[in-house]
């Protein structure tokens, strides 16, 4: 059973989103569907901007109340990790351990102001790859901000596998972000994500993007429908 304290939730911003995945006025104009996005600040921002997002995650099966409540149990131990760690990082446009709390705290806020609007519109729905509870190609533009990659041990080579053929299955076009594993290193599902997805017949590339925190992670996989 799926429980709120299995969630360690932080969320990334839209300036970080569109940096992360390379995002340009036309991408924000067609309708885009974010995989694990949790509390990230991009849906609510971008549908601010007129943009049409919907996130999914299985956080969003609990209440807002229940959301800030985790966030703040939790964010000091991440703020912790973040500086035991801080040769893992790029301190350029983050420029400190106190700049990146507040950063992230201000888009975590923007989502839970938005969240019980967002839920009741349909934005957020209670969903998880490998499985989306999606029509065939009912988006455009398929994101997932890390998740896939990072998540290399624990998630395994045929979960990868699965989740960007569902990913595939529901839009035109999906990019990945980043390709590193919490190590920081290249996961090693990387290349054979390129190889399989090529092989059936998707166009993959390796694109270079305009953002690096995570040091050396400043690219992502993008695969689009042939």
């Amino acid at each position: 059973m799926f429980t709120i304290q299995q969630v360690v939730p932080w969320g990334r911003s839209f300036d970080e989103y569109c940096r992360m995945f390379g995002l340009r006025e036309d991408d924000l104009t067609q309708k885009i569907l974010g995989c694990g996005d949790g509390p990230a600040g991009f849906n609510a921002e971008a549908t601010r901007r007129g943009a049409r997002v919907v996130s999914c995650d299985p956080v969003y099966r609990f209440a807002a109340g229940q959301i800030r409540e985790r966030i703040q149990a939790t964010c000091e131990e991440i703020i912790e990790q973040t500086r035991q760690n801080a040769h893992e990082f790029v301190w350029t446009s983050i420029r400190s351990i106190d700049e990146l709390e507040r950063v992230r705290m201000a888009a975590m806020d923007g989502f839970l102001t938005d969240f019980p609007t967002g839920k009741t519109e349909g934005r957020y729905v209670d969903a998880a790859l490998p499985n989306l509870p999606f029509a065939e190609s009912s988006f455009d533009l398929a994101l997932c901000s890390h998740l896939l990659f990072l998540y290399t041990d624990q998630l395994g080579e045929a979960f990868h596998q699965s989740a960007i053929q569902e990913m595939c299955r529901v839009a035109s076009e999906v990019r990945i972000f980043p390709l590193l594993t919490l190590g920081a290193r290249r996961s090693p599902f990387v290349m054979p994500m390129v190889d399989e997805f090529t092989r059936l017949g998707f166009d993959v590339s390796i694109d270079d993007v305009p953002y690096e925190f995570q040091r050396g992670g400043n690219q992502m996989l993008r695969i689009r429908q042939p």
